[in-house]
């Protein structure tokens, strides 16, 4: 039974924001453990096509891009749409894509917050909802489907930055994951989450472009790399994952539970 026990041989996956930084990350994992096809989106089609092109070339696997804007319900009732016209079932369902904002508590926008909440909390709900069916054909009590949100650690302790909207989104989606994992478990749908700390990416522009200096903050003395994220999301949607329910796993070098000085205190996502 331990035989094959990370393996995603024949998969079918969708990892939304899939072109660059962590939703990359994911996408080549998957691939690497034997995914038949993984689908990405992105909002622009050049830089999702060609991440799709160059993970095709990479793994066995066929890579496909789907550019389409899942901020609105209309666009996340096209990706599925798509899915469905080109899939009969959905093995592993991963809600990437996500925004922030930034902004001095008394000049907080509207227009950050709705953004930020949208993109991060209501489209993972319906592109979910969206997928259902799909997601129910492929579950079975032997072989779950699996749903993986990515959340943040900064939806699991204070971040000093005054990013509002994007903490309590990741906050919220932590929560969401677990309400979502106790009515899909029925269906035999396993919904987890990732809380990543840093990680070179457009969001953390403090992890891609001054390294050394954030690695200083966190325990491990060092960021991410792609293998850390990969490895988390291939045992969460592998075999191995199967009885984890509804958890959310801090992948962080340690930055929330290990760091023995005030929560948040000096810390910079």
């Amino acid at each position: 039974m331990l035989k094959n026990l990370f393996s995603l041989d024949g998969r079918i996956a969708l990892v939304t924001g899939g072109s660059r930084g962590i939703g990359k990350m994911i996408a080549a994992g998957l691939l690497a453990q034997g995914a038949a096809r993984v689908y990405i989106t992105a909002r622009k089609a050049g830089p999702c096509e060609e991440t799709a092109k160059q993970l095709t070339a990479e793994y066995g696997g066929e890579c496909i891009a789907l550019p389409i804007d899942i901020s609105t319900m209309a666009g996340i009732d096209r990706l599925a749409a798509e899915i469905k016209q080109r899939e009969p079932k959905l093995d592993i369902l991963v809600n990437n894509a996500g925004a922030a904002w930034g902004a001095d508590f008394d000049e907080f926008p509207e227009s950050g917050w709705d953004k930020v909440m949208n993109l991060n909390v209501k489209t993972p709900f319906f592109l979910t909802k969206a997928l259902a069916a799909p997601l129910r054909a492929a579950a079975s009590a032997e072989r779950p489907a699996k749903v993986i949100n990515i959340a943040s650690i900064d939806g699991i302790f204070v971040n000093p930055l005054e990013t509002y909207s994007y903490a309590a989104s990741k906050s919220g989606l932590i929560h969401l994951t677990r309400r979502m994992a106790a009515k899909l478990i029925h269906d035999h749908i396993v919904v987890t989450a990732i809380a990543p700390g840093p990680f070179k990416s457009d969001m953390n522009k403090a992890a891609r472009d001054h390294e050394d200096e954030v690695a200083k903050r966190v325990p491990a003395g060092r960021i991410g790399t792609d293998e850390d994220m990969a490895g988390t999301a291939i045992f969460l949607a592998s075999r191995a994952g199967d009885y984890v329910v509804g958890n959310t796993i801090a992948v962080d070098g340690g930055i929330v539970y290990a760091n023995p000085g005030i929560p948040g205190a000096g810390w910079d996502s």
